[in-house]
Formats: structure tokens, sequence, C-alpha cells
């Protein structure tokens, strides 16, 4: 995405700039207004943010370890022990930098020092990293230092991390296997095609009598493969390379993040797993004191899914207008009848934040057993494309040998 250099101020009329990453300028104005700044200017810039020097040089900086979610949450944590224990915000960063295993994280945090010493507010300083600190994240440090809470907002968001963090690797565990199986049948099917066939084609020749329709098929699928190989790779990674721009644009990412939640098996969970995060951070931020409409703008960044980022966008455009949460959610038609159910008792009790830490935890729920029995749901399905495989396969290259051995002994 583009690069946007901005000029605003902030609630205390203080002049704020730096660089932010974009779809465009009114993404970049949205983010801003999010945590709290009034954009005077915005401009397209080729300048991304500067990260703290090129210590080491260039071959030093491509071959150290990236920052990860991991670091950030991390921080988050250490940041929540020194705050709370009084250590001056300062001398805490300094101490972060000394320590930090990963030397471009220490820079970052270099760089934190150095603008908090300038004058600006860690979430303005924050900001000058966008590939490291989310726009999320951004918020609810920003509303931390508004309401004077913000080693108790470090701490949710090392929750927040912590659960978003867990949730992937359990669904990347889950999936490991099925992928490493289709892999390997994708890889048999080619070596069949490319080496088997052929050298079972030289033995068909000699029987001078009509091949099966299916070992016809088998022979001109392998001849096709084996002289337009060439001609197939490029076409495969062309297609690859168009559906990644595709998904790149607004419409294609919005059109592909809807129909993966379509998928059998696999679309329930990256839904229940969005709405797990989508609770969680309402109820993050609205514990932190951030107005509903704003809470849903923030969370709506969140979502890593463009058409589920849409319908909370949605519900924060009825919150605009005065209808209530619950009026607007039943609208966005993601949620379940019993989670309608519980928004409506938190919103007339007051109390939807702990309701919605309750819907978190019970998507949560639901997500840990999709994945506990994704294997078995998804195990039937490749046993009988295996299955099929290899009776295609037989059928194929074993038929006519054994038409040729029943005919000789007939003789």
């Amino acid at each position: 995405m583009p690069f946007f250099a901005y000029k605003g101020r902030n609630a205390r009329g203080e002049l704020m700039q730096g660089v932010l990453e974009g779809a465009d300028s009114g993404a970049v104005a949205d983010q801003l207004f999010a945590t709290g700044v009034t954009p005077v200017e915005i401009s397209a810039t080729s300048r991304k943010v500067a990260s703290g020097g090129a210590e080491g040089g260039w071959w030093a900086r491509f071959i150290e370890p990236k920052i990860t979610s991991f670091d950030v949450q991390l921080f988050s944590r250490q940041m929540y022990t020194l705050l709370k224990s009084g250590v001056p915000i300062m001398r805490g960063l300094a101490g972060l930098q000394e320590s930090a295993i990963n030397r471009a994280f220490g820079r970052v945090l270099k760089d934190l020092r150095e603008s908090l010493d300038s004058g600006r507010e860690l979430s303005s300083a924050m900001r000058r990293h966008p590939e490291v600190f989310g726009s999320f994240y951004l918020s609810m440090v920003r509303v931390g230092e508004m309401t004077g809470r913000l080693e108790e907002v470090f701490l949710r968001l090392f929750e927040h991390l912590e659960f978003d963090r867990d949730m992937r690797e359990r669904v990347k565990t889950a999936l490991r296997y099925p992928s490493f199986v289709v892999i390997a049948m994708a890889m048999a099917m080619v070596v069949v095609n490319v080496f088997v066939i052929p050298q079972f084609v030289k033995v068909f020749e000699s029987f001078d009598s009509e091949l099966p329709l299916m070992t016809r098929i088998l022979i001109g699928s392998s001849a096709f493969m084996v002289r337009y190989w060439p001609l197939l790779a490029a076409l495969a990674a062309g297609a690859f390379m168009a559906f990644r721009a595709w998904i790149a644009t607004p419409k294609g990412r919005y059109a592909w993040d809807r129909h993966k939640l379509r998928i059998p098996i696999a679309g329930k969970i990256i839904h229940k797993a969005t709405m797990a995060r989508f609770a969680r951070s309402f109820a993050l931020s609205q514990r932190s004191g951030v107005p509903v409409v704003q809470v849903l703008t923030v969370v709506s960044q969140t979502a890593d899914n463009a058409y589920l980022a849409a319908r909370i966008e949605q519900m924060r455009d009825g919150v605009e207008r005065g209808e209530s949460i619950l009026r607007t959610a039943s609208a966005a038609n993601v949620f379940t009848p019993i989670v309608l159910q519980m928004i409506a008792v938190g919103e007339e009790s007051g109390s939807l934040d702990d309701l919605m830490d309750e819907i978190a935890s019970m998507y949560e729920r639901e997500v840990d057993y999709e994945l506990k029995t994704l294997s078995s749901q998804i195990e039937p399905i490749l046993i009988v494309f295996l299955g099929a495989m290899v009776l295609v396969l037989a059928l194929g290259i074993f038929l006519p040998i054994w038409d040729l051995g029943r005919a000789a002994f007939q003789k």
C-alpha cells in the first residue's frame, strides 16, 4: 500500500506530523481520527517511515530477524510491568532497548525514546512505525494516554495479542496435516503423469488392440502434460499472480473474503475466529473508556476479513444515526441469535463490555472445538479423493493388461 505524509493537530492543539501507510488518503484520515488526531494535510509520498538508521550495513539489515507480533506482545507486557512499578517511561524504554534481542525492534525503541525526548507523545512516536504498531494498537495507547490508564491498556493489549497469536497458531497447526496430504497427492499425480504413464504407453502400443476409455484418457492427459508443461507452468504462475493482484484491490479483497466464509469446514472457523477477535477488541476498547462509535471504527481495523470489517463499519454508521447496537448487529447479519440476545441483555443492563467478553469466550470455545475436530472432518474427504485417484490410475493402467491376460488365457 502507498505511504502518505500527514500533518494534524491532537486534542490539545499540538501539531503532529509523520508518515502512515494506507489504501488512500481517506483511510489514512480514518486512522488519524481513530487516534484522536484531526488531519490538516495529507499528501502521497514515496518516503517510508525511518526506522532509526542503518546500523551494521545493508547485509546485517538483510539477514537480521524481522519484527514479529511476538516482539510487540512481549513489549506490551514489559511496558505494563515497568509502568505499574513506577519506572519512568524514558528509563524503561532505555532498558528495553539495551536488552532487546531483535536488533530491528531495538532500533524502533531507540526511535521511540528520541521522539519522546523531542516532546512527542508515545502514541505519536509509535505512529512513525505503522509496520510494527497497527491502528488498533495506536488507538488503544492513545486512549491510555488520555485516560491516564496506560499501564492497564498495555496489559489488555498483551492479552489481546496473546489471544490473536494463539488463535492463528492453532489454525496453522490444524491445517498442517491436510495441507501436507494435498501437496503430496498433487506431487504424486505429476510424477505419475510425467514418468509412470509414458513407460506404460510403450507396453500398450505393443498390444495392437483398442485400449479402454480410461486408459486413453490417462495417456492423453499424460501426453498433454509432458508436451505442454512449460505452458501449464506459465499459466499456473500467471493465474497465481493475477489472483494476488485481484485480491490486492479493495473490490477483489472484499469478494474473496466474503467467499472464504462460504468454504465448507474452513469458512465457519474463519468466521468464528474473526468474530471472537471483534468481541474481545470491543470489550477491551469500551472498558478503556472509548465512545461506542469510535470503538466500532477502531475494532473494524482489527478484523482481517474485509467483508466482516464492512459489516462492522455498517454497525458504526447505524449507531451514528442513533440506532441501538442490537438493531445494527441484527442488520449486519453476521451474529447468531444467541449472540444477539446477549448483546440485547448487555445493552439494556449497561454491561455490554462484560457480555462482549462472554461472547468472545463462547466463540473461542467453538473455534477450539472446530479446530480439534478439523482433522476428523477433513480426513474422509481426503480418503475419498485419494481412493478415486488410485481407482482411476488402477483402471487406466492395469485394465488393458488384465484384458490382454484374459485374452491370452482364452486362447
